[in-house]
């Protein structure tokens, strides 16, 4: 059943945010409060949750996106206490702890960082999905990355993760939910910070303009982008609007080799 709402405001809905106790997730957080929803955040650190969701009116609802059974709590509470969730935006995620080539990453942690990037939407699509497709309506962003379109050798598991965002992001809409792939570009985040790769790097991507495109797509303005990859920064809501992509535009895919190529 396809979801959709009817173009409009912000105000009344409501948005649940993963990783909103700080970076993008909180600027998401607080840009949707700002413009009316009712915003959830989602994150693991319970103190500094409830600290961000205090300083802009949110729920704060404590959870680890790798865990289902937390994750599931964590919707049904949001559900409880403010109401279907309306717009999910999956922004959890950790990052390569070191920038080494994929045979010298460490086990461990290469593997938490993919988990956490696909386990974690996978887990809240699980958990909130469901319910937009019963009532038919309700929206997903999936926050992507430039390392979604292409590898970074030294970054490989943040790459694979958010590869694999991709996937899940057009599953959905192939489904008939309004999913999106929402790419920030490089914003003044602590992660972005500790990222050796950034260092020096001074040609930020305002926050703002992230909030901007979310909030277009909770509005129901960029629907025709459904199952595609946007760029903030490089891309406004404006342009998106009078854009209508066909075919593959904007999707990740194989490019045949010509004519007599057997994938084309």
């Amino acid at each position: 059943m396809p979801c959709s709402v009817p173009e409009g405001s912000l105000a009344g809905q409501v948005a649940l945010v993963t990783g909103a106790s700080t970076g993008i997730g909180l600027e998401l957080a607080r840009g949707l409060a700002e413009r009316g929803a009712r915003v959830a955040g989602l994150a693991r650190g319970a103190d500094r949750l409830a600290a961000a969701m205090d300083g802009l009116g949110g729920l704060a609802v404590p959870a680890d996106v790798t865990d289902l059974g937390a994750v599931r709590a964590a919707v049904e509470r949001v559900t409880a206490e403010l109401g279907p969730v309306d717009l999910l935006v999956n922004n959890a995620g950790l990052i390569d702890a070191a920038e080494v080539p994929v045979w010298q990453a460490d086990p461990d942690q290469w593997w938490s960082v993919v988990e956490s990037q696909l386990r974690g939407p996978f887990h809240l699509v699980q958990a909130v999905v469901p319910a937009m497709v019963a009532r038919g309506s309700g929206r997903v962003v999936d926050l992507a990355s430039g390392m979604s379109t292409r590898a970074n050798p030294d970054y490989s598991a943040y790459s694979v993760g958010k590869a694999g965002q991709l996937r899940i992001t057009e599953s959905l809409a192939a489904a008939g939910v309004l999913a999106f792939d929402v790419a920030p570009g490089v914003v003044d985040t602590p992660m972005t910070r500790s990222m050796a790769m950034w260092q020096g790097f001074e040609d930020w991507t305002p926050a703002s303009a992230v909030v901007d495109l979310v909030a277009a797509i909770g509005e129901g303005r960029l629907d025709h982008w459904s199952g595609r990859f946007v760029r903030a920064g490089k891309d406004t809501v404006e342009a998106l609007a009078a854009t209508h992509p066909e075919g593959t535009q904007r999707q990740v895919r194989l490019l045949p080799h010509g004519a007599a190529d057997p994938v084309a």
